[in-house]
C-alpha cells in the first residue's frame, strides 16, 4: 500500500493516490470503517460480507487499470457485455480470496502493532519533506485522500496484518540451483532431426460426405454453431464535413476575409545559421578563452567550417560545418536571435552568452519573408470559410437532432425532418463486425443498449468523430442462439471432407513410417534440420513439439513417429539429442527467479483453494 502511495506522491496527488490507495484497501474491506451498508452484499465469506460498494469501486480500479493498459483497444473491449462481466466476476472472486486470506490471519492470531504502523508511516517517503518525516505533509495528504487519521491507521493495519500471511506463504517458496540448471539445460538442448510431410489437399475432392453425415456432426457440436447477438439499425447522421462540400463561399466572402487576416498570410524572413558553440564548463574564464581563441582563428583566415569541426563542443552541427537550420525571428534563445538577426548575410558575431555557453553565429542564408497572394490563398480561404458555414449549421442541426429525437423517441421520421438529412439503415451486423463508419465503443454500446433493443426507443445522440454524430434505433434483432443447419452445412461439409483428407493422409505417412522403421526408403524426400532449437519459429510447429516429446534414440539408432499437421500429416524421425550449449550464470539465476514466482503464485492458489472449500461462500443476488 505505501508503495503505491509513495508512486502516487510523485505525480497528481489528490487524485493518484486517491485511486491506488483505494484500489489496496478495497480488498480490506473499507467500508467497514466508513459506515454500514444495508443493501444486498455482493458475497458473503464466511459471514463476513463484501458490499456492492467495494465491489463497485474495485471493479472501476480494475478498468481504470485496462484502459490505461490496453487503450483505445479497451474501449473497444468494454462495449461487449459479456466481456465487462467477465471482468466483474474475476474482480469478485479476488474480493473473495482477500477476505479469505484476512479471515485466515485472525485465525493464526496475526497482529501488527500500533509501533509497526506508526514506524512504517514515519518511513514512508511518500510523508517525507527533505529527507525527513513531515507530519503537516503527512495530514494534508490524509485530508486530500478523504480520511480521518484513525482509519488510515486501521486500514493499515489490515493491509500490513494481510502481508505478513501473503509474504510467509510466498517468502517460503524456494528453488534450488539444481532445479534451475536442469531447466536450462532441458530449454537449451537441441535436436537432430529429419522429416517428411504428408499434405491432405490433394485428398479432399476425393472424400464424400453425405447430408447424415453433416447432420450428426451438427448435431453432437451445436455449442460450435453459436449465434452473437446481431441488430440493424436506422439511422439520422449529421456529419460537418459532408455538409462543408454543400456550403457556398462567394469571391467577395474569400476577399473581405483575405483582406481582414493579412497577417495570417505574411511569412516571416527565415535565417539559416550556423554556430561554434563552447559548452559551459562551469569555469567562465576559460569559456570566455576557448571562445577568443576560435575568434582568433577566424580572424587568421581560417573558414568558419574548419573551426566548427575542431573547436565546437555540438559535435552534431560541427559535423556539417556548424551549420544548424532555418530560424525565424523569436524562435532561438533571445541573445542567439537578436545576434542572428543584427548580422549581415555572411557575417560571424562576437561571442554570444546564453545557458548553453558561448556561441559564435554566422549568418549563412536567408529567404525573404513576404505576403501570399489573395489569388494563392483563395483555395485554402473557401475551404476554411465553408467549414465555419458548415460548423455552425452543424451545431444548429445537432441540437434539432438531440431534441427531436429524445421528444419523439419511438421513431426517427420528423427527426430526418427536423434535420433535414434522410433515414438510413443497416445490414444485421454483432458486435465483432460493426459497419465500419460506426466502429466506435460508444456506438455498439448504444446500437446493444437496452434502451435501443428492449425498450425500442431513439438511442442517445452518439458521437462518432469530431463533429459527427448519429441517433440510431432498432430495425431488427437477432438475439445470441444456435445457427440453422442449412447455414453451416457448407462449413461442416468442407470441415469433414479435410477430416477425411487428413485421415487419408495419415494412412500414408503410418506406411512411410512403417518402411522407415524397418530400415527400408521411401520416394519422399525427407527434410534435415541440424540443431533444432525448442523454440524455433523456422519449422512447423507441430513438428517441433513432436520431436521434442519423442525419447532419445538408441545408440546408432533413430526414434521415429507421425504429427498431426493442420493439413496433413507428418513423419518425425529424431536422430540425436544434443545437449544445451551456453549456459551463462545469469540465464540460470533469471530461471530461477521466474520458477520461484511461479511457484508462489502456485501456492498461493493453493492456499486459497483449500479455504475457498473449507469456507461457506455465497454471492446472494439483489432483487
Amino acid at each position: 500500500m505505501l508503495e503505491k502511495i509513495r508512486e502516487g506522491s510523485q505525480g497528481i496527488i489528490a487524485k493518484s493516490i486517491l485511486v491506488l490507495v483505494i484500489l489496496s484497501f478495497a480488498f480490506a474491506g473499507v467500508s467497514s470503517y466508513l459506515g454500514s451498508n444495508t443493501g444486498t452484499p455482493a458475497a458473503i465469506v464466511n459471514g463476513d460480507e463484501i458490499t456492492n460498494e467495494q465491489l463497485e469501486q474495485s471493479l472501476q480500479n480494475e478498468v481504470g487499470r485496462l484502459q490505461q493498459q490496453f487503450g483505445e483497444m479497451f474501449d473497444a473491449l468494454s462495449a461487449d457485455e459479456s466481456y465487462m462481466a467477465g471482468i466483474r466476476k474475476d474482480v469478485l472472486e479476488r474480493l473473495v480470496a482477500e477476505k479469505l486470506v484476512d479471515q485466515a490471519a485472525a485465525e493464526l492470531g496475526l497482529r501488527v502493532s500500533d509501533e509497526q504502523i506508526k514506524q512504517a508511516i514515519v518511513n514512508e517517503p511518500a510523508f517525507h519533506t527533505d529527507g525527513q518525516f513531515d507530519n503537516e505533509r503527512y495530514l494534508a495528504v490524509l485530508r486530500q485522500l478523504g480520511y480521518q487519521t484513525a482509519a488510515f491507521r486501521n486500514m493499515m493495519r489490515v493491509d500490513m496484518t494481510r502481508r505478513q500471511l501473503v509474504m510467509a506463504l510466498l517468502g517460503s517458496e524456494f528453488v534450488l540451483p539444481g532445479e534451475a540448471n536442469e531447466l536450462a539445460e532441458l530449454q537449451g538442448q537441441t535436436r537432430d532431426i529429419r522429416y517428411l510431410t504428408v499434405d491432405a489437399t490433394p485428398f479432399v475432392a476425393e472424400a464424400n460426405v453425405s447430408d447424415e453425415e453433416a447432420n450428426e456432426y451438427y448435431e453432437a457440436n451445436l455449442v460450435r454453431f453459436s449465434s452473437p447477438e446481431m441488430v440493424s439499425l436506422e439511422y439520422v447522421e449529421l456529419n460537418a464535413a459532408d455538409m462543408a462540400n454543400t456550403e457556398a463561399v462567394s469571391d467577395e466572402e474569400a476577399r473581405t476575409f483575405y483582406d481582414e487576416n493579412q497577417q495570417q498570410y505574411r511569412t516571416a524572413e527565415k535565417r539559416l545559421a550556423a554556430h561554434i558553440l563552447i559548452n559551459d564548463s562551469g569555469d567562465e574564464d576559460a569559456d570566455r578563452a576557448r571562445g577568443e581563441a576560435a575568434l582568433a582563428k577566424l580572424a587568421a583566415g581560417e573558414s568558419f567550417e574548419a573551426v566548427a569541426k575542431s573547436d565546437s563542443d555540438d559535435q552534431f552541427s560541427a559535423e556539417q560545418g556548424g551549420e544548424l537550420d532555418w530560424f525565424e525571428p523569436g524562435v532561438m534563445e533571445g541573445e542567439f536571435d537578436t545576434a542572428l538577426f543584427a548580422l549581415e548575410k555572411g557575417a560571424t558575431s562576437d561571442l554570444v552568452k546564453t545557458s548553453f555557453g558561448y556561441h559564435i553565429v554566422k549568418f549563412v542564408d536567408v529567404q525573404e519573408g513576404g505576403v501570399q497572394s489573395f489569388e494563392d490563398a483563395k483555395a485554402e480561404i473557401l475551404a476554411e470559410l465553408q467549414e465555419k458555414k458548415a460548423l455552425d449549421v452543424f451545431f444548429g442541426l445537432q441540437s434539432q437532432l438531440a431534441d427531436t429525437s429524445y421528444e419523439i423517441p419511438d421513431t426517427l421520421a420528423e427527426t430526418s425532418e427536423a434535420v433535414n438529412v434522410p433515414v438510413k439503415t443497416t445490414e444485421l451486423f454483432s458486435r465483432n463486425n460493426v459497419p465500419a463508419p460506426f466502429n466506435t465503443a460508444d456506438f455498439i454500446r448504444a446500437a446493444f443498449s437496452e434502451q435501443v433493443i428492449s425498450d425500442g426507443m431513439n438511442s442517445d445522440v452518439v458521437e462518432l468523430g469530431p463533429n459527427h454524430v448519429v441517433v440510431v434505433r432498432l430495425k431488427e434483432h437477432k438475439a445470441a442462439g444456435t445457427m440453422d443447419f442449412a447455414e453451416v452445412k457448407d462449413g461442416i461439409v468442407a470441415r469433414l471432407k479435410q477430416d477425411k483428407a487428413n485421415q487419408v493422409a495419415k494412412v500414408k505417412a503410418t506406411e512411410f513410417m512403417v518402411a522407415l522403421k524397418d530400415g527400408g526408403s521411401v520416394d519422399v524426400e525427407l527434410t534435415t534440420v541440424t540443431a533444432l532449437p525448442r523454440f524455433t519459429q523456422e519449422t512447423d510447429p507441430a513438428i517441433v513439439d513432436k520431436a521434442f516429446k519423442m525419447p532419445k534414440p538408441a545408440e546408432g539408432g533413430v526414434s521415429i513417429d507421425t504429427a498431426e499437421l493442420a493439413q496433413g500429416y507428418a513423419v518425425v524421425l529424431v536422430d540425436a539429442v544434443n545437449a544445451a550449449t551456453g549456459i551463462t550464470d545469469e540465464l540460470v539465476a533469471g530461471l530461477k527467479q521466474r520458477l520461484e514466482s511461479q511457484f508462489s503464485q502456485a501456492d498461493y492458489l493453493s492456499v486459497i483453494g483449500a479455504l475457498k472449500a473449507k469456507a461457506t461462500v455465497e454471492y446472494p443476488v439483489a432483487e
